[in-house]
């Protein structure tokens, strides 16, 4: 036989009731209307003008690209250097084509971007290379060339060629 149920009269401890009786309101925070308003307070402020003479702040991971790709004057030109400034737009040309062959769709997304945009973007997405996130492409290029990787003379051209590419991939800037 199961042991009998004390009843709350039994034990001196009060039944819970969850009436009306027994509700906890907290008191209101809000402020009383009337009471000490302050002018100041209750005008709307003023839109402030946003000038356009401030450049917005880079990103962290913006500095560090750009203390990397700094350039030194105390490292001449390498073999593979030399070899990229002597490519033509055409070399570039037949590798980016060469490159689109390989592939079983056109890509729609980049329709609008330049070719040396496209042969970098290409570049940034190889993981063969390795990681391209917190790293400026040339940098990329340079380690994956000194650990044989093998990676593309085109891109080494257009980083040299063109002065107004920007070092960080593109991928790194969506990330960040």
């Amino acid at each position: 036989m199961p042991p009998r149920r004390r009843t709350a009269a039994s034990t001196g401890q009060s039944t819970l009731s969850f009436g009306t009786k027994s509700r906890v309101t907290k008191p209101s925070t809000a402020p009383q209307l009337g009471k000490n308003l302050d002018k100041s307070a209750s005008e709307t402020p003023e839109p402030q003008d946003v000038t356009a003479s401030q450049p917005p702040i880079p990103h962290v991971a913006e500095f560090v690209v750009r203390q990397q790709t700094k350039p030194s004057t105390q490292e001449p030109l390498s073999e593979e250097d030399k070899r990229a400034l002597k490519m033509s737009k055409q070399d570039l040309n037949r590798y980016w084509k060469k490159e689109e062959q390989g592939r079983l769709a056109p890509q729609v997304h980049q329709r609008d971007l330049a070719m040396e945009e496209k042969i970098l973007r290409h570049f940034d997405l190889s993981n063969q290379y390795g990681p391209c996130i917190g790293i400026a492409r040339l940098k990329r290029w340079r380690r994956a060339n000194k650990l044989k990787l093998n990676p593309p003379l085109e891109v080494l051209a257009v980083l040299l060629k063109n002065e107004d590419i920007e070092e960080r991939a593109h991928m790194d800037a969506l990330l960040s």
